[in-house]
């Protein structure tokens, strides 16, 4: 059982002390956008990403402790204030805590894949899961998924053009091993090091006005 640290961050938001669906806005004090993180680890892509998106109310999510700790001293010693992180299980923070159609992103980066064939209905990514996300993204939300194993990566490729409520950001690839402004989580570079391709997949919320993808 992993030992709790204790974080006294004014960024981490202990899940106990949150209400059923929180006042963001309060808690950020501004009424910009939601963007999700789902397994966050040591922070590195979070602070990165908050960092460039000011205009952003980013939340960054993972069961461990230890990794929620270093995405707060991370964020704090580079002076990224619109993030705020959070140690829960991604269902059920996301069915309790966010409201429906406030995600204007949800990135989910190299979860647990769960490799043997009678681990896999684990995987946090399936279809249902993708169903459940696309009643929290906005009209023209961005949903973005990487993984290091060919397997998961070819699993949500294949089923993702079945789900009408989202658009293939990357026709007519399925996917791709490379996203020139994405930022490598040092997971990432680990993988990338040891020679294993990344596989990535973004899809966007379907309706209202085409944006940008990540700037």
């Amino acid at each position: 059982m992993e030992t709790l640290l204790p974080i006294h961050s004014p960024l981490f938001l202990p899940v106990d002390g949150l209400d059923d669906q929180p006042a963001w806005d309060m808690l950020f004090g501004n009424g910009n956008p939601l963007v999700l993180e789902i397994g966050c680890g040591i922070g590195d892509f979070a602070v990165t990403m908050a960092g460039r998106h000011p205009d952003w109310n980013y939340l960054a999510l993972d069961f461990y402790n230890k990794g929620c700790l270093k995405t707060c001293r991370r964020a704090e010693r580079l002076g990224v204030a619109n993030l705020r992180v959070v140690r829960d299980e991604a269902r059920a923070f996301i069915t309790r805590c966010l409201p429906l159609a406030s995600l204007q992103a949800v990135f989910i980066n190299c979860p647990d894949p769960w490799p043997k064939r009678r681990q896999r209905k684990r995987r946090l990514v399936n279809e249902e899961f993708v169903r459940t996300l696309s009643a929290y993204l906005r009209p023209r939300g961005d949903l973005y998924f990487s993984t290091d194993f060919a397997d998961y990566g070819r699993e949500v490729a294949a089923f993702m053009p079945r789900q009408r409520d989202f658009e293939n950001q990357l026709a007519p690839d399925l996917w791709r091993h490379d996203l020139p402004e994405y930022p490598r989580s040092k997971y990432m570079l680990k993988f990338m090091a040891e020679g294993q391709d990344i596989y990535f997949v973004h899809y966007r919320r379907t309706a209202q006005p085409a944006g940008e993808g990540i700037p």
